[in-house]
């Protein structure tokens, strides 16, 4: 058995490679930036051969930078960045188009045709989605629609579709495994996930064929070899990226639930065996789990998180870095009744209002700069707080406990006020590289490097806890407000 599981977690902005040894220590960690291409307002794409070569680069760099024995790796893990997709010719290997990235905003019109053919609700039923262009499926019809010829060969198979992880995976076993996960095809709109399977009515909708999709398989298994100087390593891991951020947070039991800080923020609660439609404007989709164990899990994002804190730095300059928003958030005893509602692009679950629009409420004359900057620190608190309401309401259980990771979790004012605000635990681990953790332990698992959850869970530690100390009447009152200044940035646009 080897020493090592090697990570390999291939984001919207970057690839990177980090080793972890069998106690969960980080032995080491590399990254590399690759291209964001814009040919049109809207539109957003990657260089499929660069996301793999980049890929590849700090793999090996990472390999020989520690001076790692490939033996010593007993199975690789793969995360990734979501729904982002990818096409390309079977026998030269060469992508026919770019990756259409999951930002990509090209295909709403294919969107509202589906809508306007009645498939909304289907859609909504059978994959636990919005119809949105979010998604894989409206990218891959735009590319078998515009580039010429390649829907009649994809009939025949000879193009296969995939999203970031089927594509790595497929270069990594050099064309011998073509596979996903239930956790990334659950994310392109064409996947049922009561079935189990890819939908016809939804392929056919689509004009999409069949023959070009990935074996599903689950999250932990082995999917295929990679050949590293010389040695076959078992590929034993695939998640999309926050799920696998789910699990990485030992979030393995029906109501444990993480947010990542990041740009954005993503909740995740793991539902058990049972998938749970939301009510609420939440998305449902499947957790990673092991073999005979599908778990499902809500899923709710806000679209501006962390970036409410760039735009205090960079458009603002009302702070030269990023942390110093800690600083001076805790330099006042509130935010002088000041609420900052961060809605740039609109108001995400549980308002879903394209027509909002950023405000800022509350200014007097003693307003000072000190205020504002804490005023948007609470509101990352304050939208992360909607998501967790609504995910109460839906599964009509109190969540006691949140499992934080991502950039702005080293934020102890902010996780404070999350608690506070809450009412609740909130839980920060040691190891907040959560997403290529959680790529870790399913590998890990099926390559019998760890042995089971409970072993997985008994390594996991929390580095800091924290606890609500807010009263609660004061409490009533924030929300309050804060519910007030939405009101007031929504349908602004209209």
């Amino acid at each position: 058995m080897g020493k090592y599981i090697l990570a390999l977690d291939q984001g919207t902005t970057s690839s990177r490679a980090i080793l972890f040894d069998e106690a969960q220590r980080m032995i080491g960690i590399t990254q590399k930036e690759f291209a964001q291409i814009y040919p049109r307002e809207g539109w957003v794409e990657h260089d499929p051969l660069e996301i793999y070569s980049s890929q590849y680069a700090v793999m090996m760099e990472l390999i020989t930078g520690n001076d790692i024995a490939v033996r010593d790796i007993a199975a690789v893990g793969v995360t990734n960045q979501r729904e982002t997709t990818i096409l390309w010719d079977k026998l030269t290997g060469r992508p026919v188009y770019n990756a259409i990235v999951w930002q990509c905003r090209r295909t709403s019109d294919i969107v509202d045709t589906l809508i306007a053919g009645g498939l909304g609700d289907y859609i909504r039923q059978k994959t636990g989605l919005v119809a949105d262009a979010y998604f894989s499926g409206t990218k891959i019809k735009w590319i078998l629609d515009h580039v010429e010829g390649i829907r009649a060969r994809a009939r025949k198979g000879e193009i296969l579709f995939g999203t970031v992880d089927t594509w790595l995976i497929w270069k990594l076993t050099e064309g011998r495994a073509h596979v996903t996960d239930y956790t990334n095809a659950s994310r392109t709109m064409l996947y049922d996930i009561h079935k189990l399977d890819w939908d016809d009515i939804l392929l056919s909708a689509l004009d999409i064929p069949r023959a070009m999709l990935p074996e599903v398989r689950p999250s932990s298994g082995i999917y295929g070899t990679v050949n590293i100087q010389g040695t076959e390593i078992p590929i034993a891991g695939d998640a999309g990226d926050q799920q696998a951020a789910l699990f990485g947070q030992c979030c393995f039991e029906k109501g444990e639930t993480k947010n990542t800080y990041g740009t954005g923020c993503f909740l995740l609660m793991n539902t058990g065996g049972v998938p749970c439609e939301s009510r609420n404007g939440l998305l449902t989709t499947i957790a990673a789990s092991l073999p005979g164990a599908v778990h499902y899990a809500l899923e709710g994002s806000v679209f501006v998180g962390g970036a409410v804190i760039q735009w205090l730095r960079d458009e603002m300059r009302f702070i030269a870095e990023s942390a110093d928003s800690e600083y001076y958030a805790g330099k006042v005893a509130d935010a002088g009744g000041v609420y900052l509602v961060p809605a740039f692009t609109g108001l995400g679950a549980p308002y879903w209002d394209m027509y909002a629009r950023g405000c800022i409420v509350g200014i007097t004359r003693g307003t000072r700069r000190e205020h504002l900057i804490r005023a948007a620190e609470e509101a990352i608190a304050y939208q992360s707080l909607d998501l967790v309401r609504a995910m109460e309401k839906d599964t009509g259980a109190e969540l006691e406990e949140l499992r934080v990771d991502g950039g702005a979790s080293r934020d102890a004012f902010l996780m404070q006020f999350q608690a506070d605000i809450m009412n609740g635990r909130i839980c920060r681990p040691e190891i907040r590289e959560t997403t290529a953790l959680g790529a870790a332990y399913l590998a890990g698992i099926a390559a019998g490097f760890w042995h089971n959850l409970e072993e997985i869970r008994s390594l996991w530690k929390c580095d800091r806890t924290f606890t609500p100390r807010m009263d609660p009447e004061k409490r009533e009152t924030l929300l309050a407000g804060w519910h007030k200044a939405v009101g007031r940035s929504r349908n602004w646009a209209e």
